[in-house]
């Protein structure tokens, strides 16, 4: 299926692995010109050499760190006019709730929720403009499903989303559209350290862990990025302008409800 986005514009935040490069990498097999992120400058041009050597694509990199005011101007300087936005960050450690003080708290939400919102805030404009934009927000399935331990992280990716449900259908008669996909548990470094974490604190193998965690999800195995990425592309094409305000599950129908 052709998307119809050829020549678009593309910021996808934290994309030099995982989730992110997924997206990257199926904008750039669309023919979008694609800024990918990352606070790896080595790691990021590694990336982008991939991408370009896999696609044809034009892939600019911003090594930056995007929760920052610093690195959004950075990012914004590169690319000040996207038609296409994928907002990223990484979530905060796993912790119990008890153990969350006053500045994790604050961290946390300027991570997870604060730093999407202000992205957003400056390229909305130039989408409605044009009228022309996709927002996609990488979230997580703990949105919907409560995770013991990733609680700051629901609760600022929560927020987000209940944020800009006015935002989309206040900017949806403008050819705006923002949505959100809601990982479950996908092959990345992300999900490494927390099955680490959780060998470590059940004094079990890490091979073990991992068998536990699959023995969840009722595909019987973990997500691949670049499904991920195709599911962002799909979201960010014509096809899918009819889309808006809401959130796309992809856990392999590890949350047990019909609705």
């Amino acid at each position: 299926m052709d998307l119809k986005i050829a020549g678009r514009k593309a910021i996808v935040c934290g994309s030099s692995r995982g989730l992110g490069r997924g997206c990257a990498e199926a904008l750039a097999a669309e023919g979008c010109e694609v800024l990918i992120n990352g606070i790896d400058a080595e790691r990021l041009e590694a990336a982008a050499e991939q991408i370009r050597a896999d696609t044809g694509a034009t892939v600019h990199t911003v090594a930056a760190d995007v929760t920052t005011h610093e690195g959004r101007a950075d990012l914004l300087a590169a690319m000040p006019d996207p038609d296409i936005l994928v907002t990223n960050a990484a979530g905060p450690p796993p912790k119990d709730f008890r153990e969350i003080d006053n500045k994790a708290l604050h961290t946390g939400v300027e991570q997870n929720m604060a730093a999407p919102i202000a992205l957003i805030q400056a390229v909305i404009d130039g989408m409605i403009a044009r009228r022309w934009g996709r927002i996609v927000n990488i979230t997580s399935s703990s949105v919907l499903t409560g995770i013991a331990g990733l609680d700051l992280s629901s609760g600022a990716r929560a927020g987000l989303t209940a944020f800009l449900g006015g935002v989309a259908r206040q900017v949806a008669p403008d050819g705006v559209t923002i949505n959100h996909i809601l990982p479950g548990m996908f092959g990345t470094d992300r999900l490494q350290s927390l099955d680490e974490a959780a060998a470590k604190r059940q004094g079990i193998t890490f091979e073990e862990a991992r068998q536990q965690r699959v023995a969840a999800i009722p595909a019987g195995r973990l997500g691949d990025p670049a499904e991920f990425g195709a599911a962002c592309a799909f979201l960010c094409s014509e096809q899918a302008a009819y889309i808006t305000g809401r959130g796309l599950l992809l856990d392999g129908g590890a949350l047990r409800t019909n609705f």
